[in-house]
């Protein structure tokens, strides 16, 4: 009986293989994931690790974005405590939009930059430039990681560092697992992005591409000047992406027309690529918006890209 039990067992067959991206439900969109991994990895298509590259927009593809993007939240705070301190201020833009709370301003200026209208965006900036002149580097880092801790969500009511997309961070896991070396390619500061990039996505500060403001070394230490150094957004994500780490991208993923020369950039004749769109389409769970995004979805369909579809290829959110 014990010989009989032990043949039987040696042809059980073996248990499956553990679903890698759980909160992503079954449908074309994950399968092209695990149909685009298996091809980099084993068969004719392979690619040497050392060239597995993939590249993330951050707000709105790997967290939340709305109502407004995380770090003009973390900024605004700090313009409002500038207005109350210089009443003058208080009638100056973007100060009044922060001190008034005159959300519908800000967000114009964000669409209207990604509908390539720019006339505004040096409003704002030079409020943004302002806000943390002269400050150390390192204390930026402090502020930025306990605003990132200790700050909510207005109306997710989470903390802002619980506020990234559960399965992109799946996605980062797996293509880590799987030889891929992760980066970020944002709009948003890299400053602001590099003290948390590790803890919630798994990516070391290193590979964090930003854009960023000029720093000079004074009195022994790095400050940050009210001088912009490079937006990185548009034409510049590409450009960036090279100057960083010399490979074109296998991957990449974004949400606006501002990733449109990213994901441009990651088509590769003779090798596998994937180009991903996140599309906000679940009022119920997160947003439902389009806005800034209106020509990355038509170059999608126009180009093959895959739509991620927040409502039906995602099982959880957060």
């Amino acid at each position: 009986m014990a010989a009989a039990n032990q043949e039987d067992n040696a042809h059980t067959d073996p248990a499956p293989a553990a679903d890698p991206l759980p909160s992503w439900r079954d449908g074309h969109v994950k399968q092209a994931i695990l149909d685009f991994v298996g091809r980099v990895t084993a068969g004719p298509d392979a690619v040497p690790a050392e060239d597995r590259v993939a590249v993330f927009d951050n707000d709105g593809t790997l967290w939340c974005e709305k109502p407004m993007p995380i770090q003009l939240d973390f900024i605004l705070r700090r313009l409002v405590a500038m207005a109350e301190q210089d009443p003058e201020l208080r009638g100056r833009q973007p100060w009044q939009a922060a001190y008034t709370k005159d959300y519908d301003w800000l967000g114009e200026v964000i669409v209207e930059h990604y509908h390539g209208d720019d006339s505004k965006v040096g409003v704002l900036a030079s409020g943004v430039l302002a806000a943390f002149a002269g400050i150390p580097v390192q204390e930026f880092e402090r502020l930025a990681d306990q605003f990132l801790r200790t700050a909510r969500h207005p109306t997710l009511g989470r903390a802002y560092s619980a506020c990234g997309y559960a399965p992109m961070i799946e996605l980062l896991g797996f293509l880590a697992a799987n030889g891929f070396a992760n980066y970020i390619a944002s709009g948003g500061g890299r400053d602001f992005m590099r003290p948390i990039s590790r803890e919630i996505y798994g990516i070391p500060r290193e590979r964090v591409i930003g854009s960023s403001v000029s720093l000079a070394w004074e009195g022994g230490t790095i400050v940050r000047k009210p001088e912009a150094d490079v937006l990185d957004d548009g034409p510049q994500k590409p450009v960036r992406i090279w100057s960083r780490i010399g490979r074109r991208p296998l991957l990449a993923a974004g949400n606006t027309n501002g990733d449109i020369p990213m994901l441009q950039c990651t088509e590769q004749q003779d090798r596998p690529s994937l180009r991903m769109l996140v599309r906000h389409d679940d009022r119920d769970r997160e947003f439902d918006y389009v806005a800034g995004a209106e020509r990355a979805l038509e170059l999608a369909d126009e180009s093959g890209w895959a739509v991620v579809g927040i409502r039906n290829d995602w099982a959880t959110v957060f």
